[in-house]
């Protein structure tokens, strides 16, 4: 038979809608297998209980697996999945059967191979597939087991790659059609299986093998368990270019539609949908009949919003077959077409960048080099305070958070792992994209091992060569990463207009016309220097960077651009003022000539209108170098104006509201600066603790 391939599924997902099979514990568990039948002679002296791991049942019986197969095809399913839910080392081991991995994973795909080809021979103008299960495990990347010390982990990502890249092998060995990364409730566990398939695929020369990623809903609040939108979810996993991509489990049809919705409308793949019968009732069984999962999924059909549909939990070949009757007739889901030049990130929540947003803050203070105040809470250990650092940031207005851990005092990975796994449990920091920012490329690699949304790098650069440069850029794609890209190369920071251009032009070329690079994920960096420094060489730095933003929208369609912009006023480090008001001028110029985004202290920001018009004036003639004395007549007015700044008070009326309003607003923002006075207030207040 044909290979499967992405482009093959797609067309046969264009002309009907595919039906996937269902459940597979549930239909294991009506036959009543003991623990004998687990065991087998092949692990009847094993040391420790083996019922209920039922990817052993690959070896032990394969003639339940066999038979479960061929009575989900016999009941219209299209693809079936290999029965290796727990089929990592990683879920394994917690029953001392990691040395079975690769016997029951090519067990598994060969006993679903045999049963697929055996239905596509007797009719083979209807080929059956086969889709090689790779599960979350039990195990999560982005949650702490333990709520006394939320910067520890139970797995890392790197454990994840290598029991995942091991399953994919055996699983392709034993004949898979797809490989599906399913039931995710951690999208960085997706990430590292991802990390792992492609690798596995770039060897095996199968760039075009279709990969399938479903994500797990857990609840009405419409997000994943470590609290990932729909739409998150999708952007952080889009790099994976998966074949299909959808929801399953948790949920019944009824509470995934909304859901599906979201998916359905952003994902430029096939969509596929198979939920749970409906949900566990008190015994933990389901109770929703064939014919209701099968009438809600043909709605989904009727509104466009699937290709695939088939069963999770409670769900068996008679489900399975309402479910192909009732899609028969149906037309799948239209793909849609990506929007164009729309730079897509996500932390908890997704953040869209095109060519009309309004200027993105990106927060410079969780920053060990630009926050003295930050850099010693880092070094001391004070984690939680450090991150109230980040949310007064996104309190400010920042939509992205820029972290940055480059201290000779600090073990700078160690020290990035820490900090982001601990923000990962801040729901208000968290919700916001992460800026990975370091000259150090073990630190930047060791912060996309920590990111189950879409950040970005900060930054890679041609400085060390083109080699370096390619290897860098296809590790931040792998990782799922959009990257700043610093005008820097062999020769050093480029510093004038005509060097900027030669390097970004040169760095382009090789990110979208050999690299493939999607241009949305490309942002560049001209390179933000320090203007009034009284060398004559530095009078053009802001001008020219602004030239450069122009130069970058003529030419580079879909690139963003980004920069430091404190950087233009470290001559007058002291005074707010003046800093300020250069910030106003710059940004004001800088974002009509095209800068989409800058560091910034959010929520520190002028206004560009009310900046008073003798300092605009001042300091816009150094930006745009429209003098000769323009540096000495902008220090004469700092001089002036030492001093003045007058310090802007942290809103605090919240504070007004009654005790339960705010011990509310602290738990939700993770705030503990109130928090014992406010509670032993509430307790005064209250008949008892407990109340």
């Amino acid at each position: 038979m044909k290979r499967l391939t992405h482009n093959r599924l797609g067309e046969l997902a264009s002309r009907r809608i595919l039906v996937l099979d269902g459940a597979m514990g549930t239909m294991i568990q009506t036959h009543g297998l003991d623990e004998a039948a687990f065991r087998g002679e092949l692990l009847a002296d094993h040391p420790q209980d083996l019922q209920g791991n039922n990817d052993l049942l690959c070896l032990t019986r394969p003639d339940v697996i066999s038979g479960i197969h061929e009575a989900y095809l016999a009941a219209g399913a299209d693809i079936i999945t290999t029965n290796t839910f727990n089929g990592t080392s990683v879920s394994q081991s917690d029953y001392g059967t990691a040395h079975l991995v690769r016997d029951i994973n090519v067990a598994a795909a060969r006993l679903a191979r045999e049963a697929a080809d055996k239905f596509t021979q007797q009719d083979p103008d209807r080929p059956r597939f086969v889709a090689g299960s790779l599960a979350p495990t039990n195990r999560t990347c982005s949650l702490s087991p333990d709520v006394s010390d939320p910067a520890q982990r139970n797995i890392t990502f790197g454990d994840l790659v290598t029991a995942y890249g091991e399953e994919a092998e055996a699983l392709l060995d034993g004949g898979v059609d797809i490989l599906m990364v399913e039931t995710i409730f951690d999208p960085l566990n997706a990430k590292a299986a991802v990390f792992a398939l492609r690798e596995v695929l770039r060897r095996r020369s199968l760039p075009d093998f279709p990969v399938w990623i479903s994500g797990t809903i857990t609840d009405a609040s419409g997000r994943t368990l470590t609290g990932q939108t729909p739409e998150a979810f999708w952007i952080s996993l889009r790099h994976a270019e998966p074949t299909v991509f959808g929801l399953n489990c948790a949920l019944g049809a009824t509470a995934m539609r909304p859901f599906v919705e979201e998916v359905s409308a952003v994902a430029d793949t096939l969509v596929s949908a198979h939920p749970n019968a409906g949900l566990p009732n008190e015994l933990g069984g389901y109770d929703e009949t064939p014919d209701q999962t099968a009438a809600i999924l043909g709605e989904f059909a009727e509104a466009g919003l699937v290709n695939i549909v088939g069963g999770c939990c409670g769900t068996g070949p008679d489900h399975i077959a309402a479910i192909a009757r009732a899609v028969a007739d149906i037309p799948p889901r239209q793909v849609p077409q990506r929007p164009a030049r729309v730079t897509s990130l996500a932390g908890l929540e997704p953040l869209h960048i095109d060519d009309d947003s309004l200027f993105v803050n990106i927060g410079e203070r969780t920053n060990v080099a630009g926050s003295r105040r930050f850099a010693r809470l880092i070094r001391e250990d004070r984690i939680e305070e450090a991150l109230e650092v980040g949310r007064r940031q996104v309190r400010g207005g920042a939509q992205i958070v820029d972290v940055n851990m480059d201290d000779a005092m600090l073990d700078a990975p160690q020290a990035m792992t820490t900090f982001l796994n601990v923000l990962a449990g801040d729901p208000e920091i968290a919700r916001v994209p992460v800026m990975i920012d370091s000259s150090d490329w073990a630190v930047l690699e060791a912060g996309l091992r920590c990111l189950q949304g879409k950040g970005v790098v900060n930054s890679i650069s041609l400085k060390d060569g083109e080699d370096e440069f390619r290897r860098r850029a296809r590790l931040v794609r792998r990782y799922g990463a959009a990257a700043v890209i610093m005008a820097f190369d062999e020769q050093g920071q480029a510093d004038t207009l005509e060097r900027r251009q030669a390097v970004i032009t040169r760095a382009w070329r090789i990110l979208v016309d050999q690299e493939d690079w999607d241009p949305s994920d490309i942002i560049f960096d001209p390179n933000v220097f320090a203007v009034a420094t009284g060398l004559p060489e530095h009078a053009r730095y802001g001008l020219d960077f602004i030239e450069t933003c122009r130069f970058i929208k003529e030419n580079m369609p879909g690139a963003r651009i980004s920069g430091g912009i404190s950087n233009l006023s470290f001559s007058f480090r002291g005074n707010d003022t003046v800093r300020e008001a250069m910030h106003a001028a710059f940004l004001y110029r800088a974002i009509v000539a095209g800068l989409d985004m800058g560091i910034v202290n959010a929520g520190q920001l002028a206004v560009y209108a009310e900046v008073e018009p003798g300092l605009l004036e001042a300091v816009e003639d150094v930006i745009l170098d429209r003098r000769d004395d323009a540096t000495e007549r902008l220090t004469a007015l700092a001089l002036a104006t030492a001093g003045s700044k007058a310090v802007q008070e942290e809103d605090l009326s919240w504070r007004e509201q009654p005790v339960a309003a705010r011990l509310a607003h602290a738990l939700v923002t993770g705030d503990p600066a109130f928090v014992e006075a406010d509670t032993l207030e509430a307790l005064q207040e209250a008949a008892g603790p407990l109340e």
